[in-house]
């Protein structure tokens, strides 16, 4: 299985920007999609932006405009930027993938998000 580490988290202010890396061990076959998690204390994991092998993406309502999710596919890494952060947008940010709708990858560490003055 290809693994993923994530990076880029940090503490950063209401408003402030960040950008989150995704670095693949390997290529993934193709079709899949890629997503990026966030799971924030004491809530469940969700997704909140997705990019598929075709570069169709999908967004959380409530990050539409403000996070965008792209990809560098000479470099096996997918990025999450992260524009006007709110505090509730503190969390652990996780990406994962998904080939042929059906076999997952594994969850890696994960990266810690705070928004806080």
């Amino acid at each position: 299985q290809v693994r993923l580490v994530e990076s880029g988290g940090g503490l950063v202010q209401p408003g402030g920007s960040l950008r989150l890396s995704c670095v693949a061990s390997g290529s993934i076959a193709s079709p899949y999609v890629m997503a990026w998690f966030c799971q924030a204390p004491g809530k469940q994991r969700e997704s909140i932006a997705s990019i598929s092998s075709d570069g169709d993406t999908n967004y959380l309502d409530s990050v539409k405009g403000r996070f965008t999710i792209s990809t560098d596919n000479a470099k096996n890494t997918w990025y999450l930027q992260m524009n006007s952060l709110k505090p509730e947008d503190t969390a652990v940010y996780y990406c994962n993938y998904v080939i042929r709708k059906t076999f997952w990858g594994p969850w890696g560490q994960g990266t810690q998000v705070t928004v806080s003055s």
